[in-house]
């Protein structure tokens, strides 16, 4: 293990600008949930890459929420100025229209880092010539950048150039976690994760933002059984009651629906065959209890 290296490699920036997609794509595997819209990710989220002489474990960030509101987006905050704590490299997100802002708590954050960030151009196949060089010179002054880097996390363009520049930048260190585990999470998180983008696919305005989904059984069937199929009962969390009618919808039309496209999805990341069951509740200050918040994982 001498010639090992192993290290955390933490992604923040604003909402929607890719961080998701960036991981999802330098893991290999589906470890956060993406949409075009904002806020999609909640939690802190490890996906973990090995190889023969390394061991890189990303962590996905939320957005910086500028407001926060409730208790449970100061807990998405903290998650990220969290992800300053322990990382070995800081991979600072931008979306290439995004404007300098110096007053960015993130940005006065990362001028006093105590490792190497990498500011990354997201988006960049949206660029056209000579745009590279006008942002180059916008952000070059904003921290003491270790790599400035142009990417596009969609396409996969510039990611194996980012990966061999981090695989060369961390410390020399054994593995943090056995090789053949690729997150932190377990797969009810991810279940949950998967009902969620759902609801945030099918639903408008305010009606996703005031949801959370909460594995309350997850049965996986018994060994030999004539038809394996693993029995989930989820429950849809939301603050009002004209919000829990809106997700079940006229005659149960709507949660069906939802019912249908999260079962798809699951079966797909599980590789296995499930039994879906969805309930909506409604609980008006889930977002600011601090009990329910830590049954959720926000605590």
């Amino acid at each position: 293990m001498e010639n090992h290296a192993a290290g955390f490699v933490n992604i923040i920036g604003r909402p929607n600008v890719g961080k998701s997609t960036l991981m999802n794509a330098l893991v290999g595997e589906r470890m956060s949930i993406i949409t075009r819209k904002p806020q999609t990710t909640r939690h802190r989220i490890f996906g973990i890459l090995n190889g023969d002489d390394f061991q890189i474990v990303f962590s996905d960030t939320p957005g910086i929420i500028g407001q926060a509101n409730y208790q449970m987006q100061k807990a998405m905050n903290a998650f990220v100025f969290g992800a300053f704590e322990d990382a070995d490299v800081l991979l600072w997100m931008i979306d290439p229209f995004e404007e300098f802002d110096d007053e960015n708590p993130l940005l006065k954050r990362m001028q006093h880092a105590e490792c190497p960030v990498f500011l990354i151009v997201n988006k960049s196949d949206l660029l056209k010539e000579g745009q590279e060089e006008t942002i180059r010179k916008n952000w070059e002054g904003a921290a003491n950048f270790a790599q400035f880097l142009f990417i596009s996390a969609k396409e996969k363009r510039g990611t194996k150039e980012l990966m061999d520049i981090l695989i060369a930048t961390l410390p020399k260190s054994p593995p943090y976690f056995p090789k053949d585990q690729l997150t932190d999470r377990n797969e009810r998180f991810f279940v949950s994760e998967i009902i969620r983008e759902q609801l945030l696919l099918q639903y408008k305005k305010e009606i996703p933002y005031s949801c959370e989904v909460f594995i309350e059984s997850f049965k996986d069937p018994l060994e030999g059984a004539a038809k394996p199929i693993t029995v989930i009962r989820a429950v849809i969390f939301v603050v009002r009651a004209t919000q829990k009618n809106i997700i079940i919808g006229s005659k149960g039309a709507a949660i069906k629906q939802l019912g249908i496209d999260s079962r798809r999805e699951i079966e797909q990341f599980l590789e296995r065959s499930i039994y879906l069951e969805l309930f909506v509740k409604v609980k008006d200050n889930w977002r600011d209890d601090a009990s329910t918040l830590k049954q959720f994982g926000y605590t």
